[in-house]
């Protein structure tokens, strides 16, 4: 069997489950499971398949087909050009979380804090672009505290990361040039429409916080004064209709110059703030 026949076979069984991208799929796991990077898959399509890739195909299939993440059944993902290790216990690192990177990245810092860090690929994805920089990441859960300290590890970053378990600003002491956060923001009654691959795969301690997905924006807004320096920025992903909400709550909290940015499709997604400067 050619691996043409074998990628047919597994786009067939995707699709066949209704899988929306069985293509981009089968082409990501076929390349895994032959241990190759997938833009070199199209030259070896006439190859004869290997002996034994059947068998190491069929478990990522089946996983597919269960509705577990592609990113989880490879163990990675992909976020600003640079490979992060994703687990069941931290959220996938989304494109659209990109548009805060670069909201970050338009004024300069040399210390920040991230707020719900779980991979830590917003953390470690800026100070990868700011050598001079230094950082903070907090996170309830240890089990994605040692997912983003291994991601530190693997990008050379250990030694400029410090890392801190605990709910939101309790474990932080000091100020900020800037604070980072993609809190938790669904709502309760809307996490029965999430696509399975995020209800039942992904962690909901970092999807909803209950309630009307306000909670965490509420902690943070309220706790960010004391923790940014004078005409510190504070920036947090947000769910589309949630700007209005966020911005209010940044704004009862005394901060200025606030704003609701669009993501790169033209959605609302980033709320920023500053802190005031010293008069």
């Amino acid at each position: 069997m050619s691996l043409a026949a074998a990628y047919r076979a597994a786009v067939a069984r995707l699709a066949g489950a209704g899988l929306p991208d069985a293509p981009r799929d089968a082409r990501l796991l076929l390349a895994h499971a032959l241990g190759v990077a997938p833009d070199r898959l199209p030259l070896m399509m006439q190859d004869t398949a290997p002996e034994g890739l059947e068998a190491r195909l069929a478990p990522l299939l089946a996983a597919r087909l269960a509705r577990q993440p592609v990113s989880q059944i490879l163990g990675q993902r992909l976020f600003w050009g640079r490979p992060f290790r994703v687990t069941r216990d931290v959220l996938d690192p989304r494109p659209e979380t990109e548009s805060l990177i670069a909201a970050a990245l338009e004024t300069p810092f040399r210390r920040v804090l991230d707020l719900g860090t779980g991979s830590g690929a917003i953390l470690l994805t800026l100070l990868a672009e700011r050598p001079g920089a230094t950082g903070l990441a907090t996170d309830l859960s240890p089990a994605a505290l040692a997912v983003a300290q291994g991601n530190a590890a693997a990008l050379g970053l250990t030694a400029r990361a410090a890392f801190a378990q605990g709910s939101w600003f309790a474990p932080v002491s000091g100020r900020f040039d800037l604070i980072v956060s993609n809190p938790p923001y669904i709502a309760a009654d809307e996490m029965a429409g999430l696509a399975p691959e995020v209800r039942d795969w992904e962690p909901h301690l970092a999807l909803t916080p209950g309630g009307d997905g306000l909670d965490a924006y509420r902690a943070i807004a309220a706790g960010a004064p004391a923790h940014l320096c004078p005409g510190g920025r504070l920036l947090m992903e947000i769910g589309p209709s949630q700007g209005a909400a966020v911005a209010a709550l940044c704004a009862a909290a005394g901060l200025h110059a606030i704003r609701v940015l669009p993501d790169f499709d033209g959605r609302d997604r980033i709320v920023a703030a500053q802190a005031a400067d010293p008069a």
